[in-house]
């Protein structure tokens, strides 16, 4: 968590207290004839970043993983907006 947090942090898209990590560790799940260790990053961004910010944040983060998990055969990553205008938490209600 605290790896791509840091990586995250590094690349200057997002405010002071903005990136939120969270681990969500999958029972039952099937890739391929597998049942291999993976790590797959679902990254939920407000729109904004271009294709090439979001681009380089998953390479970034890929890529520091790789290197902290070289046993681990799968390492992804997705990047998806989500709308400012349909965005509501606690503190605008």
């Amino acid at each position: 968590m605290q790896q791509v947090y840091e990586e995250a942090d590094s690349t200057g898209l997002f405010m002071k207290g903005d990136i939120k990590v969270r681990i969500q560790p999958f029972a039952y799940y099937k890739i391929g004839e597998t049942q291999g260790d993976f790590i797959h990053i679902f990254g939920n961004i407000m729109e904004g970043r271009s294709t090439d910010q979001k681009r380089e944040l998953s390479k970034k983060i890929v890529s520091k993983l790789t290197l902290e998990f070289p046993d681990v055969p799968i390492i992804s990553i997705n990047i998806r907006d989500f709308e400012a205008a349909t965005y509501v938490n606690k503190s605008m209600v």
